[in-house]
């Protein structure tokens, strides 16, 4: 900054680099390397140069820069000596005096665009973390029911006549026309994509074929939803996730409309016989469809509190939301998505049962308090995964399953639950063991010490062991 002061000082006199040259003895290309900055100044130099210019030694070593076009080119200079300029490979730029302070700010503004890009890509597993965490604790302060979709839902159900029942496909694609929207089902749909909405001429175009274990009715209606709802690209993950959120929640709500669902709850509930099968069948849906529904409506109207889970095979979460205090595993940031679930919870234990695809009951106690739940496996694309709504023991008088023999203890997340495997296991394998993880399962869980992420240290020890005398 010496520089930049000294050559600001040097044009309020009107002094040539010359006529100070001359003054301070040495020559013009001293001191022009002077004020680039590119030879420092001793002490008594300093001086010498602040007597010639009228001005203290110490308006000289002001880190304040004397105006707005000095403090621009300082900012270009030091933007360009930082290693995220360097890595692009570029030639440096000398704020030349024909350069505009236009153009100085337009090459500022394209480094910060950039560093705030490369910041963001970089911080994207932490931010997702973070914002999966905040969104599902919006969703408790809710109880997961948003009145505004509701509304929506229940507009566009009265605008093509349907109250009541399943939701037909000629229904849902009356739901499309409606709001302008024709529907083309097409053989070459980017596989990155499970539909894509031309705005411009109206158009919805869906795959010909859908994904296993997937609703056809679905893809149409989050893409509906996110028609309706306006949504454009969002602007952070935080943003995503939100949108995602809001098209999921209004699909679900045109799927299963909510008067006529707590009708059918309310019923059920006088019955104590709850179930999400039940919502399931009634409304035509997927069991996780209906599990989603019913925590949307089950806390808001009957003043139950819930837990919903989605987990896969391995045992990593894919989906949770809770608003009855279960305990679901969590890193450091608050995010439960890619964790594992305890051995002994309903979630795992339904892929062990006699009949996997039947309903599975089980009362759990847990560090605080006992839970019951019903799970569900279904299979999907991307493999087995359990759905499990349950709920603390005080509630259960309302489910159907309650009478369930099934209970077990978990003491996660106390490693030596569940996760550490038996002493003789660790003696006999622990150095000779080495797993190649699968990515699915961690790739939203933060590294565990001293493990391989995404393997199961306990399963892999243990088959180790019952294969070491293949």
């Amino acid at each position: 900054m010496v520089g930049h002061q000294l050559r600001a000082a040097r044009k309020r006199t009107g002094m040539t680099l010359g006529q100070v040259a001359e003054r301070f003895g040495g020559s013009i290309s001293q001191l022009s390397t002077i004020e680039s900055g590119k030879r420092e100044l001793r002490l008594s130099e300093l001086h010498r140069l602040a007597d010639i210019l009228g001005v203290a030694p110490d308006a000289l070593l002001s880190a304040d820069a004397p105006s707005e076009r000095i403090a621009l080119e300082v900012a270009l200079e030091q933007a360009q000596a930082g290693p995220l300029y360097g890595s692009l490979g570029l030639p440096r730029i000398a704020a030349r005096a024909t350069m505009s302070d236009d153009v100085l700010r337009a090459l500022l503004g394209l480094h910060e665009a950039l560093r705030e890009m490369h910041e963001q890509r970089a911080a994207t597993p932490e931010e997702a973390r973070r914002a999966n965490a905040a969104l599902r604790e919006e969703m408790k302060s809710l109880d997961n029911h948003y009145e505004d979709l509701e509304r929506i839902a229940a507009e566009l159900l009265d605008a093509v006549g349907h109250h009541d029942g399943p939701l037909s496909r000629s229904a849902a694609a009356d739901l499309a026309a409606h709001v302008g929207l024709s529907i083309h089902y097409v053989p070459d749909l980017p596989g990155s994509t499970r539909s894509i909405i031309d705005r411009a001429h109206g158009r919805m175009y869906l795959p010909v074929d859908e994904a296993v274990g997937r609703d056809p009715r679905v893809a149409m209606l989050q893409a509906l939803a996110g028609h309706v709802l306006g949504l454009d690209a969002p602007a952070t993950y935080a943003d995503f996730l939100r949108q995602r959120v809001a098209t999921n929640y209004l699909a679900g709500a045109l799927l299963i409309r909510e008067d006529s669902a707590v009708a059918f709850l309310a019923d059920a509930k006088e019955r104590r016989e709850l179930a999400v099968e039940d919502l399931r069948d009634a409304f035509a849906t997927s069991y996780e469809s209906a599990g989603h529904r019913f925590t949307n409506l089950v806390t808001h109207h009957f003043g139950i509190p819930v837990h919903f889970v989605k987990v896969h095979a391995s045992g990593a979460i894919s989906k949770a939301y809770e608003n009855d205090g279960v305990m679901f595993p969590q890193d450091v940031l608050g995010a439960v998505e890619g964790q594992t679930v305890c051995r002994n919870w309903s979630a795992r234990r339904v892929f062990d049962a006699e009949d996997r695809f039947g309903a599975y009951h089980q009362y759990t106690d847990k560090p605080n308090g006992t839970y019951w739940c019903s799970s569900r496996i279904q299979q999907t694309s991307q493999g087995l995964f359990s759905v499990s709504v349950g709920t603390p023991f005080a509630h259960t008088k309302w489910f159907r399953g309650r009478s369930t023999p099934h209970r077990l203890t978990s003491t996660c997340p106390d490693p030596a639950c569940c996760r550490e495997p038996s002493a003789e296991l660790q003696s006999r394998w622990g150095e000779a063991a080495l797993p190649t993880p699968k990515i699915s399962s961690s790739l939203l869980a933060a590294l565990p010490a001293g493990s391989f992420a995404g393997a199961d240290r306990r399963e892999v020890l243990e088959f180790l062991d019952s294969h070491a005398s293949d």
